[in-house]
């Protein structure tokens, strides 16, 4: 069964390195969003309807049921997958479940990226200066240096246009009534990563209701923060893996 990795905001596929040495398979295929790792093409408004879209083609151009995993706002492709396309998965991982409660309000840089004017600035400021400077920048967010340095070298002003767009198409209205929409996912099996120190997606409470409309599973990752597969690969691959295998 082919795994499906897909990443999110700021990143490329670096952050899945360790996790796909971890695995040990040769069934492991990492999709970039547009923007994200992989060319914006101009006509691509990034959005998040658009990168569910996206993310629908390229699973369903695969040709059989995939094991889908997202982090980040690759989780939220997932999702928007799972909740519309689910005869295109056998089972999915998402590690940002409670940013669909309807409690949740956007991290305070979000809402910066979600403000015209102050946005763009912020942008400009993280994704210019040199390679050192970008990498400073992400590893000052808790990614390690080395996988730093290969993320900040695929950084620059596409990933800027598309972060703007999607985190302006998602407010926190369109996140609640995307949760709202929870249940249809719970048609294929769902394992909700709970990494205890991820301050981004919500506190533990809205991760645990909206894995229970979404009928999944819950993973609590204790003492890991937002880039657990980063901190703890070995013990990533383990829960990872004992998902996929209790599907057998």
């Amino acid at each position: 069964m082919t795994v499906v990795l897909v990443h999110g905001n700021p990143e490329t596929d670096a952050i899945w390195d360790p996790l796909v040495d971890r695995l040990g398979r040769d069934d492991v295929v990492r999709l970039s969003p547009p923007g994200f790792g992989a060319p914006l093409p101009d006509d691509f408004p990034a959005t998040a309807p658009a990168y569910r879209d996206w993310l629908t083609a390229e699973v369903a151009a695969m040709g059989g049921p995939v094991d889908l995993v997202g982090h980040d706002w690759g989780g939220g492709h997932v999702m928007g997958l799972v909740m519309t396309r689910p005869d295109l998965v056998r089972s999915w991982v998402c590690d940002i479940l409670g940013s669909f409660d309807p409690e949740y309000v956007w991290h305070d840089l979000a809402q910066l990226w979600q403000t015209p004017g102050t946005g763009e600035a912020v942008v400009a400021q993280m994704f210019g200066g040199t390679l050192d400077d970008r990498a400073t920048g992400l590893t000052a967010l808790g990614i390690p240096d080395s996988t730093a340095r290969s993320i900040a070298s695929g950084q620059g002003p596409e990933m800027g246009r598309a972060l703007l767009a999607l985190y302006r198409s998602a407010p926190n209205t369109a996140m609640a009534e995307t949760g709202r929409r929870l249940p249809s996912a719970a048609a294929r099996p769902g394992l909700a990563i709970l990494a205890t120190e991820d301050g981004y997606v919500g506190t533990p409470e809205m991760h645990r209701r909206s894995a229970a409309l979404a009928g999944a599973r819950v993973e609590v990752l204790d003492g890991l923060g937002h880039w657990w597969m980063l901190q703890d690969p070995d013990r990533a691959a383990e829960v990872l893996g004992r998902f996929w295998d209790s599907l057998d």
